[in-house]
């Protein structure tokens, strides 16, 4: 398996990711595309923002599946 920065730098924009890196206090995720990357970040649009993660505070990274499909709002019983 390559080292998280080295897979970063030379997946393909558009798939689906799952990044682990530093934060103050701990670690935290971001999962979902994987949309920008330069020489010091990478840029993954989860569904609530864009995450910009400094690749030096990255712990590990992978390709993930795509999502599943969104379930339906079930009908409301009166």
């Amino acid at each position: 398996m390559p080292a998280p920065k080295h897979f970063l730098s030379s997946a393909p924009l558009g798939i689906r990711v799952v990044v682990r890196y530093r934060i103050d206090g701990g670690l935290t995720d971001a999962l979902g595309e994987l949309v920008g990357k330069s020489d010091g970040e990478c840029t993954v649009r989860t569904r609530r923002s864009d995450v910009v993660i400094a690749l030096p505070l990255v712990v590990a990274a992978k390709e993930v599946p795509p999502a599943p499909p969104r379930r339906t709002p079930r009908a409301a019983v009166s």
